[in-house]
């Protein structure tokens, strides 16, 4: 790596930090060099380098990004490169940290949401990190709602960079209505309405329910985009406390939609900083519940991903971070996820016993109880398949194809991509029942609706499926199996 010269003055920051770490400048090296490689970067730093960033010399590139999130991960505290004496550089970590305050939320938020909707294709290549997941649960779950989210004046609009701080302070100024942009098209500064929270509520139901029929793909970019031209100029407009908290409510929902939609399509590593930042917007709305369903939603990204232990260690968070208060239909929620991360990891113990409290707090539900619109989704189907996707991941495929049936016979046509997942579901536990006709007539069905979809977990499911089809591949069912998915082109 080419690095500038040699500066003067000896890095005492990052020489603390060091002995705080319990690192040797060849162990420093090591985890950058190996951090480097999670992101497709080939470093060959050694204790050498380390040698001359200590005398001063600065790395050029993402490599104080790096370096930083070394000591983040080692420490459990989020540092950036300049807390390491380090100049500012490309933000390889932007968007997973947890913000000190709204303001910085807003900050962080509308720099993705600006990134996303242009023709950065980059960033939807960013690796998923898992140890990214740590700092954000932990932050969230000894954190309180912030003290107040009121915006009475409006600063001077300060573009900062993806990470760091502002270049210059903020200037308080009263907002001049003569100034105001015309009522079709909001600017910064503008008093946020009733109306307008209601929009947003429209637009994030208009936006599930396409999700949920074709896939993330079909309109994640047109969510963004409204995201950047409509969403963060009502952020960084004038509310009072109450609207305030709502305006935040929905800014952390359609946040975790943009994830949720960036996730199907595998961008998982920008999916991830938009559930962290969904995280935090749920903090400044002071709604508990709403955070620890974008904790779970974090924990079905870590099981698809293949990581059973983080995804456990995110649905606990938000398990403990709401207690007994959430209501039935969330508790159900919370327990399902926990017992698709045991599943995963093979635990069976662990997996029965989260599905027993899972079922038990659904039958606790009553009609007429209060439920929060994001988990009136939560029903007996969805029970049923999170019971189809345990008991498969277990290879108990009786009860896999049980329970999978009985979601597929409850499950609403609207909820098209689950009833695909579910579909492939009891196509494998057919197949492991060596049931190999009807396993492949399933699994038919489920690639014609994959191709119907712009959504890769749909792809993917089929993909799975037509792994274990290997073992059968000289049989007649597989061969007219593999015709019908050809033709689909």
């Amino acid at each position: 790596m080419t690095e500038r010269p040699a500066q003067r003055t000896p890095n005492r920051q990052l020489a603390a930090l060091i002995a705080e770490a319990g690192f040797s400048n060849a162990g420093l090296a090591r985890r950058v060099d190996q951090l480097g490689l999670e992101h497709g970067l080939d470093l060959r730093y050694d204790k050498t380098s380390v040698t001359r960033w200590l005398r001063g010399q600065q790395p050029r590139g993402t490599t104080p990004a790096l370096i930083a999130e070394v000591f983040t991960r080692r420490l459990g505290r989020r540092l950036s490169a300049q807390d390491l004496g380090l100049d500012a550089c490309a933000p390889v970590y932007a968007g997973l940290e947890f913000a000190g305050s709204p303001e910085e939320a807003v900050d962080i938020i509308g720099g993705l949401w600006r990134k996303d909707s242009g023709s950065h294709a980059e960033l939807r290549k960013i690796a998923f990190t898992p140890a990214g997941l740590v700092v954000p649960s932990r932050d969230w779950l000894i954190g309180r709602a912030d003290e107040k989210v009121a915006r009475t004046e409006v600063p001077v609009p300060v573009r900062i960079p993806a990470q760091g701080r502002p270049a210059t302070p903020r200037l308080a100024v009263p907002v001049e209505p003569s100034r105001r942009r015309p009522p079709a098209e909001r600017g910064p500064g503008q008093k946020v309405s009733g109306g307008d929270l209601a929009a947003l509520r429209s637009v994030g139901e208009l936006f599930r329910s396409l999700d949920d029929r074709y896939g993330g793909g079909h309109a994640r970019q047109a969510l963004v985009r409204y995201l950047e031209h409509e969403l963060e100029p009502m952020l960084r407009g004038t509310y009072g406390e109450q609207t305030g908290r709502r305006l935040f409510a929905a800014a952390a929902d359609l946040t975790r939609l943009a994830g949720w939609t960036s996730y199907d399509i595998a961008a998982h590593g920008l999916a991830q900083r938009y559930f962290v930042q969904a995280l935090r917007l749920s903090q400044a709305a002071g709604d508990r519940a709403y955070g620890s369903y974008v904790l779970v939603t974090m924990s079905r990204q870590a099981v698809y991903l293949g990581h059973g232990r983080e995804a456990v260690q995110l649905a606990r968070v938000a398990q403990q971070g709401v207690g007994t208060s959430a209501p039935p239909v969330v508790q159900t929620l919370l327990h399902a996820a926990e017992a698709r991360a045991h599943g995963l990891l093979g635990e069976v113990r662990a997996c029965t016993a989260a599905l027993v409290r899972a079922e038990r707090a659904l039958e606790a539900a009553r009609p007429g109880d209060e439920v929060p619109h994001w988990a009136r989704f939560f029903d007996e189907a969805q029970l049923a398949d999170e019971f189809g996707h345990c008991h498969r991941d277990l290879q108990q495929f009786r009860a896999a194809a049980q329970h999978a049936e009985r979601s597929l016979q409850l499950r609403a046509p609207v909820y098209a991509r689950s009833r695909l997942f579910c579909r492939v579901v009891l196509a494998t536990a057919r197949l492991g029942l060596g049931e190999l006709d009807q396993a492949c007539q399933l699994a038919a069905e489920a690639a014609g609706q994959a191709a119907e979809m712009r959504s890769v977990r749909a792809t993917e499911y089929v993909r799975d499926f037509e792994r274990r089809l290997e073992p059968y591949r000289d049989a007649a069912p597989v061969r007219g199996y593999r015709d019908k998915v050809a033709a689909l082109g």
